[in-house]
């Protein structure tokens, strides 16, 4: 008797171990929606950090999708077209779910992307559109509209008329051609001349100085200068403080570069055509995530013509920023801060 109750005993203790074993497993064990949820595979390409403005879009863009729980691959192309071509493959290889891409070439990028579509790869161009590519969302300012501000302030701040430069970006980049057209609508009719113009390839700024030079030998009676960027700007400026013509001439840009802000305040720049680069790089982390986890994008009701497709469309607008709104919307906005801005006015002036 003695013999069976132990061996019962025995018996009761294991199978208790065993349905412990058992309870621990099941508590232990991963809900099946916790193991399929689905961490969106983000490929972020730039065509070069040359321009300041695209190291904060990518910090803001890589946070932002960080917090939507989304992961960025970020690749650097340096200016070099075929570099990105190569990098956008790498993505396709990848399998990215989405692919984000800054242009340096907007025609020649048109192959690679539509190779990433046939993939089953959404597709996002970002500020620059990418021609013929079908892309599944493109994100920019109005760029017409930064164009018609730079005129605008020229006509405004130069009643008598006179020859003006122009100082442009790149013609791979499709955004010049908007800002141009912008230009050209405003300076039609007005009593304002291009007497010299030049393109920047690459963005390179130190190609600016060159060509203010170039044409300041042209004709030294130059009123205003509009520039395809702030720091195109900046080398326009450097070349003009040479020849004691800064402040004489009214220069413009674009983007709202700190240093920008500084020649505004100092009276040496009229105006920037702001453009919120952390708004377009937040919103554009955002639909990323959205294409990335098979969410429509039916809120983007306006499109654009690549020229083959109609893309969905999200159209943000610049600011033009003077001395008179300096504080509202740059430094109110967070984007730069006043002891910054102000860093070149004197105590006196900013009294006043």
């Amino acid at each position: 008797m003695k013999k069976w109750l132990c061996i019962g005993a025995a018996v009761w203790i294991a199978c208790a171990g065993v349905m412990s074993g058992c309870k621990t497993m099941e508590t232990d064990a991963p809900k099946a929606e916790e193991q399929e949820t689905k961490v969106p595979q983000i490929g972020l390409s730039f065509d070069s950090f040359v321009i300041e403005r695209w190291i904060r879009d990518r910090d803001v863009f890589v946070s932002t999708m960080k917090a939507l729980g989304g992961e960025v691959n970020v690749q650097n192309a340096n200016g070099d077209v075929q570099e990105q071509i190569s990098q956008i493959d790498y993505f396709i290889e990848k399998n990215m779910d989405v692919i984000v891409v800054v242009a340096g070439d907007c025609e020649a990028l048109t192959g690679v992307m539509r190779k990433a579509k046939e993939a089953g790869i959404k597709t996002l161009t970002y500020d620059r559109m990418i021609k013929n590519a079908g892309a599944d969302l493109h994100i920019s300012f109005d760029n017409e509209m930064v164009g018609r501000l730079m005129a605008e302030s020229l006509v405004e701040n130069i009643p008598e008329g006179g020859d003006i430069f122009l100082i442009q970006g790149p013609v791979t980049d499709d955004n010049v051609a908007l800002i141009r057209k912008g230009i050209d609508g405003v300076l039609d009719g007005s009593n304002l001349r291009v007497a010299y113009e030049a393109n920047c390839e690459g963005w390179l700024a130190e190609n600016a100085y060159t060509y203010v030079k170039k044409g300041l030998k042209r004709t030294r009676n130059v009123k205003g200068i509009i520039c395809g960027n702030d720091d195109l700007a900046s080398q326009v400026f450097r070349g003009l403080s040479e020849e004691r013509l800064a402040g004489k001439v009214v220069l413009t840009g674009q983007d709202g570069d700190l240093v920008a802000c500084q020649r505004i305040m100092a009276g040496t720049q009229e105006m920037t055509a702001f453009k919120s680069m952390e708004e377009e790089a937040r919103i554009a982390a955002e639909y990323a995530y959205r294409l990335a986890m098979g969410e429509g994008i039916s809120d983007v009701t306006k499109t654009v013509d690549d020229g083959t497709y109609d893309v969905p469309y999200l159209e943000l607008k610049p600011v033009p920023v003077t001395k008179e709104n300096m504080d509202e919307v740059i430094i109110s906005g967070g984007f730069h801060a006043k002891e910054d801005v102000y860093l070149n006015v004197s105590q006196e002036e900013k009294r006043e």
